[in-house]
């Protein structure tokens, strides 16, 4: 079991549409932890640790997000694990 961190930046219409909380939804229901905000530019940010098939489920949920919201880019960075988060927060 390969455990991973990605580094999301979301962009389009993230914001206002709930995407934080269906994110740390989607990140509850696969077990993995970090965090997600919203950014005074508009967009979502989000860090994310885990199994690796868990972490990528959570991602490919944010590439879609909630019905109302609209993903126009997702920036994905692979960085180094830390480990040092316990849950998943709306930051």
């Amino acid at each position: 079991m390969a455990l991973i961190r990605r580094h999301l930046l979301i962009s389009g219409r993230v914001q206002g549409v709930s995407f934080r909380y269906y994110t740390r939804q989607s990140a509850l229901k696969n077990g993995v932890t970090g965090w997600v905000r919203n950014l005074p530019d508009g967009r979502v940010e989000a860090l994310i640790e885990g199994e690796e098939r868990a972490v990528e489920a959570t991602v490919d949920w944010c590439r879609s997000g909630p019905e109302w919201g609209l993903v126009e880019q997702i920036l994905i960075d692979k960085r180094q694990l830390s480990g040092k988060f316990e849950s998943f927060t709306i930051r």
